[in-house]
């Protein structure tokens, strides 16, 4: 990634890290030993990694949210939060929500026949997960009350479950939008008619 022709942009976000960038590959050259696949699969190449990406690397993923819920929790129960109804309820739809996630994805694991196919249950993990981590931003911030709005002292930095609710923006958006999302699954899991495209543009 250092080797010239390649130039890195790292994109601010609002949590004020930068897991994001701009890659720019302008006359980029690499060694023949470096290809991955064959020239021309570049295609197929970045399909298999996003075959990858949305795989088994789920199961660590819902271990963070449990982390994460968890932590909601426990802050819940000591500043008194946990005694109105109506957060409890939320806390409850959280908890469900990521035993959903977790049957979800042993059912789709288990019926792998191993020829790289998914399973329709798995085109609605992203979507699902997505807006789930985006709600419970919400709720953590909902349960701090008050002091989810300030700030300690400098270097001014944000606590973890602040944290935690800015980024889970972006849930929904990277990796294929909600959006993107809906129309995988009315395609290629329900068999629904492609979304309609514009004509070509034509010249009079």
């Amino acid at each position: 990634m250092d080797q010239p022709g390649i130039e890195i942009r790292p994109i601010n976000q609002l949590t004020g890290t930068s897991e994001f960038s701009e890659v720019f590959f302008d006359a980029a050259e690499c060694d023949g030993d470096c290809i991955v696949g064959e020239p021309g699969d570049g295609w197929r190449v970045a399909m298999g990694l996003l075959g990858f990406e949305r795989g088994v690397s789920t199961l660590g993923q819902q271990m963070l949210f449990q982390n994460e819920f968890d932590e909601i929790v426990q802050i819940a129960k000591a500043n008194g939060s946990a005694e109105d109804p109506a957060i409890r309820q939320r806390i409850a739809d959280a908890h469900i929500g990521l035993k959903i996630m977790r049957y979800n994805s042993m059912r789709t694991l288990s019926s792998d026949v191993g020829d790289g196919s998914l399973e329709k249950a798995a085109m609605i993990y992203k979507l699902y997960w997505s807006s789930w981590h985006r709600n419970l931003g919400n709720l953590a911030m909902d349960v701090l009350g008050p002091e989810a709005e300030i700030i300690e002292r400098a270097p001014y930095e944000l606590t973890h479950l602040q944290s935690l609710f800015l980024f889970t923006r972006s849930d929904t958006i990277y990796g294929g939008t909600n959006q993107i999302q809906r129309n995988i699954i009315a395609e290629r899991a329900l068999g629904l008619p492609r979304e309609p495209r514009p004509p070509p543009n034509t010249k009079d």
